[in-house]
């Protein structure tokens, strides 16, 4: 479904929705550090941003129940509900996909205010694209709303980039309010755009690939790990957008530096790299990864350093 020509698509001055996936920092000698990622969620909600919590980039697939719990209850205390959430299903390959243990996730999150994000599993992997859409309809007729979410396999095992037509089929669940879309493709998330607008306008395409984070430019909104480096930074530059100042390019090419940075290979390893930027900027007590996590080489502090040097006039609104 490739345009002819994508710069038709060009949406200037429109107001950005950006979600920003919460990074759950861990303290050095082992564990969660609580204080350090409540703040982080009221400074990503002062910033303008939604708090999207339980996402890969707070290492959903590592979390028992309880801490999972304990990340909603701060999260909906610090918002009042304004957040998003993964309704994460923890299965092994072949599993089938499990409705119930999808409605309980997500009905623990819609009961504390927040947007359910449906989270990848074995059990959806491991349907076709017909079976995928089924899943999906069986659980928007139990939610009021919810979000989807397309991941590549680039990112989890169990990730999957259904077709276009799985795709139209998801745009016309009425409770599904928008997907995320991480492919790493420009042209597949074009090609959503495309479909969205044909279909259903209001219907949000969310942009999760930190490869390509001007696709904002082009209509989608976001839902990204990299914007936890840099809230702030972030929402400055979506004003400038909604603005028509010409700064957003300058401004996006520095965090567009930092996405091609931190989510090289191998692709988990980005969380590390978030790790120490909020161990550079004083937003935690150090760099640790929960066991298992990869990370990545002690050269990138450096350049990481360097980058939110470069960051902070747009943060403070010097510049």
């Amino acid at each position: 479904m490739a345009e002819p020509d994508v710069t038709a698509r060009l949406r200037p001055r429109r107001a950005i929705v950006g979600m920003s996936a919460i990074l759950l920092p861990q303290r050095p000698e082992g564990g969660t550090d609580w204080p350090a990622f409540e703040a982080h969620v009221v400074r990503t909600a002062a910033a303008g941003l939604t708090p999207a919590v339980n996402m890969d980039t707070g290492y959903v697939q590592l979390l028992d129940e309880d801490d999972k719990a304990r990340v909603l209850d701060v999260t909906a205390a610090v918002t009042g509900g304004a957040f998003v959430a993964g309704a994460f299903v923890p299965d092994q390959p072949g599993d089938d996909f499990d409705r119930g243990a999808y409605l309980a996730a997500a009905g623990a999150i819609a009961g504390r205010g927040g947007v359910p994000v449906v989270f990848p599993s074995h059990g959806l992997n491991e349907r076709d694209d017909d079976g995928w859409v089924d899943a999906m309809r069986e659980l928007g007729a139990e939610l009021d709303r919810f979000i989807g979410f397309e991941l590549g396999p680039m990112f989890v095992p169990y990730g999957r980039i259904p077709g276009l037509d799985a795709y139209r089929a998801l745009v016309e669940i009425p409770s599904c309010i928008g997907a995320k879309h991480s492919s790493l493709s420009r042209q597949l998330e074009w090609d959503r755009l495309a479909l969205r607008d044909e279909l259903r306008p209001e219907f949000s395409v969310f942009t999760g690939n930190d490869l390509a984070i001007d696709m904002v430019m082009y209509g989608s909104d976001y839902l990204l790990g990299l914007s936890t480096m840099a809230p702030a930074a972030f929402a400055a530059r979506d004003r400038m957008w909604a603005a028509g100042d010409p700064g957003f390019h300058e401004l996006n090419d520095l965090l567009q530096y930092l996405g091609h940075f931190t989510f090289r290979a191998p692709v988990p390893g980005y969380r590390h790299d978030a790790a120490i930027v909020f161990d550079l900027r004083g937003w935690a007590t150090g760099d640790g990864t929960p066991a298992g996590a990869p990370r990545r080489p002690e050269g990138d502090r450096a350049v990481l350093a360097d980058i939110v040097e470069r960051l902070a006039p747009y943060e403070d609104g010097t510049t």
